[in-house]
């Protein structure tokens, strides 16, 4: 069965000392512990949305996909809270098969045409 993947970026700008008070390297070990069951956690080096750093994608399973759900970009992801929102989501079944939380709206974002190209090839 496809999961859920979350990607979550740690490049130039995601997971360094440039966003102080996060423990970044605690907040990807408590994703991919919290999520081993339900989704695939990946670390990606940038996903080119620096303004918006930290930076998780959450893509849908291919049920979820085939329930209309899209890959959903998450920014400002800098607090145990917003992670632990996101863990329940996915845990939940993610995009196209559960609602996210209300306060994951205050996270989204578009990314740029370009962007969301590259990291769908």
């Amino acid at each position: 069965m496809a999961r859920p993947t979350v990607t979550v970026c740690r490049g130039c700008c995601c997971g360094t000392a440039k966003i102080p008070r996060l423990d970044h390297e605690a907040q990807l070990a408590d994703l991919r512990a919290s999520l081993a069951e339900v989704a695939m956690v990946r670390r990606v080096d940038c996903l080119d949305a620096c303004d918006h750093a930290n930076v998780i994608v959450v893509q849908p399973s291919a049920e979820g996909r085939r329930a209309g759900g899209r890959p959903v970009w998450l920014g400002l992801v800098n607090d145990r809270d917003a992670a632990a929102d996101i863990t329940a989501w996915v845990d939940a079944g993610g995009p196209g098969l559960a609602d996210p939380p209300g306060v994951l709206d205050l996270y989204a974002f578009t990314p740029s045409r370009r962007v969301r190209h590259e990291f769908e090839e």
